[in-house]
């Protein structure tokens, strides 16, 4: 799981897959934490995207650098504890301006039952589990 995360903050943007009724939906992220052995990302309970994975939690991010690409598939399960958004804002200070683990609006949520598939043009794909 660290190399998973390690590879998206190498990455600083991937892309994250949610389903709106029958309907895809993408859009960038930026934060990827361990906090209590579980990989985690961050949003707003205001935002269409949180709305989304509470109707259907199934998604799937995907990131590209240097002639690899990333795949993380799962279960996207909502953490609102106020230690876990805390972690989360603390290693990512620049979401201050916008969240505190204190408001109603900021969630974390972490991978649940996830596969991590790495891809190059130049190597057979390599599975994580986690």
């Amino acid at each position: 799981m660290k190399e998973v995360q390690e590879f998206l903050k190498e990455c600083g943007v991937y892309y994250l897959s949610t389903i709106d009724g029958d309907k895809p939906r993408v859009r960038p992220f930026g934060t990827a934490e361990i906090f209590e052995d579980k990989l985690y990302i961050q949003t707003g309970k205001s935002k269409d995207v949180y709305k989304q994975i509470e109707k259907n939690n199934n998604v799937e991010l995907c990131a590209f650098k240097d002639g690899r690409w990333l795949r993380v598939s799962g279960k996207l399960i909502s953490d609102d504890r106020v230690d876990a958004k805390k972690d989360m804002l603390d290693k990512n200070p620049d979401l201050r301006s916008m969240y505190n683990e204190n408001d109603d609006n900021s969630i974390v949520l972490y991978f649940e039952s996830a596969t991590a598939t790495f891809y190059s043009f130049t190597e057979a794909p390599r599975v994580i589990e986690f």
